[in-house]
């Protein structure tokens, strides 16, 4: 492989994980424009979690420090995410709920556990396997997460604490809160949206839209929508508050015995979503940069990074596709792009953490309600239905599951289903390869030698051939075929198309070689080779036929056939018998 080169020809400085002199320039600017994105996302995110702003802005920096050191795609960006911010609610409701002291620890200690299956996701090399879900799946789960979002904002929409209960408690709350809304943090977090939605293309070129809203929803507060001795309105607009400035602490790992199963279950279920997050979104960084991120890697970078982000009183994170794009058209190509905003972000922190303090939650709830909107599938959603009503229908059921049920519960039901119908398809299609004909005018693609051997068999000679992959749905089709064969002296058995021959398709063709010896017919099986011959011997399947049945071609097996039609029953019966004396 070549070596990258400087354009005076001298190989580039590489440090750890792609990192590269070359593009520093590039690189510094696309973290700096990720940096500047990810502010208002990490205070929107960490407020919606109720781990409060200060454990989305250190999850933004650790999540994204150690996934661009360790990590396996170069540009990717990673910080809070709205999957994983959906989740991390959830589980922190969860838990403070059960157990008002410990439960904010224990949370912490969930993405901790998160980062561990993480890593041992990537080094059971397990990341090419995470994103291989049907898209009717990922679209219906993804789409779910962002109405979880959108429904969670609307209490802090509307001026209000989110209710109690997640999205359920949330709609059946929805009377009350219309009817308790706040004009002015209303006011505030439309005209969020408004900028969010409104503002124009050239303008997103000199700054996100998103730090926009962030400063102007900050200003209008205090100065529009302050009370008439510029205090009063002021005081009823919620605020994030103060955060503290300097290093965060260490948060040392809690557990608690009566949950420590619901943490596990909580720490997988994050883990996953933050390897589907990320390796989707290293994906799209592979089709822009027209490079290849290594999964396995990446996954280890990303449990690294969630781990010291629990540790620390950070948020989950993962890979984020807004913070990446970004971050790739500003000229970012190496890790140093993340690393850079990860560094500046962590300046804003310990110089500048004050300045948050007067941030409207109204502003962060409109920012974290356009994210909502913008992971939900509309484009697909528009279109499922006229690409497959099945699919359409799989969805739907996704996103119903994953709104109103549970995750876990969602992701399993729907890969189920998908999978079983895709196998019944794919077994109903592999079907049509099991055929048996006795006469040399079927559709088997066959030498004119051996149309001619089975027309001089005249019916007495059957062909049963199989082809492609032979998965387990085919064994039915193997069986039917087998108990549809009429009388006949003699059946060749053809495995030499055969690409796969799964375990029962294996036990379907034993059980029909074993029924055709019973009944006293002339058996060959010829032309399985590599593991379709490994698996058969395997079985013992050979040893049930003398040498010359199983060690010839197709050619050869049906002349030796049509040739044994001469031979009476008898002594057909005595020539197996002397290849196979009693006791031997």
């Amino acid at each position: 492989m070549a070596t990258a080169t400087t354009p005076s020809g001298h190989p580039s400085l590489r440090l750890l994980n792609h990192f590269s002199l070359d593009t520093i320039k590039g690189d510094l600017f696309g973290g700096v424009t990720a940096a500047v994105i990810a502010l208002p996302m990490a205070l929107a995110f960490g407020v919606a979690s109720g781990a409060g702003a200060a454990a989305g802005l250190w999850g933004a920096v650790l999540v994204g420090l150690f996934a661009a050191l360790f990590g396996g795609t170069p540009t990717l960006i990673s910080e809070p995410t709205g999957p994983m911010t959906v989740v991390m609610t959830a589980v922190i409701a969860s838990l403070t709920a059960q157990d008002p002291e410990n439960g904010l620890a224990m949370a912490f200690t969930v993405v901790m556990l998160a980062g561990v299956f993480q890593i041992l996701f990537g080094l059971l090399r397990l990341g090419r396997y995470v994103t291989q879900m049907p898209y009717t799946v990922i679209s219906g789960f993804m789409s779910g997460i962002g109405l979880i979002l959108i429904i969670l904002q609307i209490g802090p929409f509307l001026g209000q604490a989110i209710p109690k209960g997640g999205v359920l408690g949330t709609l059946g709350a929805l009377p009350s809160l219309l009817a308790g809304a706040r004009p002015a943090e209303v006011t505030l977090a439309v005209v969020t949206l408004a900028i969010l939605w409104l503002t124009p293309a050239r303008l997103k070129k000199v700054a996100p839209p998103q730090l926009i809203a962030l400063i102007a929803g900050t200003v209008l507060s205090l100065t529009l929508l302050s009370g008439a001795d510029g205090s009063a309105e002021v005081e009823g607009i919620r605020r994030i508050g103060a955060i503290a400035s300097g290093l965060p602490r260490l948060q040392l790992p809690h557990f608690e015995v009566s949950q420590l199963q619901l943490m596990l279950v909580n720490g997988a279920v994050l883990g996953m979503l933050g390897c589907i997050d990320a390796l989707l979104t290293a994906v799209v960084a592979d089709s822009i940069t027209r490079t290849e991120h290594n999964s396995n890697k990446e996954l280890i970078g990303q449990g690294l990074g969630n781990l010291v982000s629990g540790l620390f009183g950070g948020i989950a994170g993962a890979g984020a596709t807004m913070g990446t794009v970004v971050n790739i058209q500003a000229g970012g190509r190496s890790a140093l792009s993340g690393l850079s905003r990860a560094l500046i972000l962590m300046l804003v922190i310990l110089a500048g953490s004050g300045l948050a303090a007067q941030i409207p939650q109204a502003v962060l709830a409109g920012i974290a309600l356009k994210v909502g909107f913008d992971i939900v599938d509309w484009s697909f959603l528009k279109r499922a239905h006229q690409i497959s009503l099945t699919g359409a229908l799989i969805m739907y059921l996704v996103i119903g599951l994953t709104v109103l049920v549970d995750l876990i519960a969602a992701v399993g039901i729907g890969v189920f289903i998908a999978n079983i119908l895709t196998i019944d398809k794919m077994s109903a299609l592999q079907s049509r390869s099991v055929k048996s004909i006795s006469t040399g005018d079927g559709d088997l693609l066959l030498s004119g030698e051996e149309k001619a051997l089975l027309d001089q068999g005249k019916g007495q000679v059957l062909l049963f051939q199989l082809t492609g992959a032979m998965i387990f749905g085919v064994a039915k089709a193997i069986g039917r075929e087998h108990n549809a064969i009429g009388e006949c002296k003699a059946v060749v058995f053809d495995l030499t198309e055969v690409s796969h021959l799964g375990v029962t398709s294996a036990l379907a063709v034993e059980n029909a070689v074993e029924e055709a010896i019973e009944k006293g017919r002339e058996v060959f099986v010829v032309g399985a080779s590599g593991t379709t011959r490994q698996r058969l011997e395997k079985l013992g399947l050979y040893a049930k036929l003398p040498p010359q049945h199983h060690q010839l071609s197709r050619e050869e097996a049906l002349r030796r056939a049509v040739e044994g039609l001469a031979i009476s029953p008898g002594a057909r019966a005595a020539a197996v018998t002397d290849l196979h004396p009693a006791g031997a």
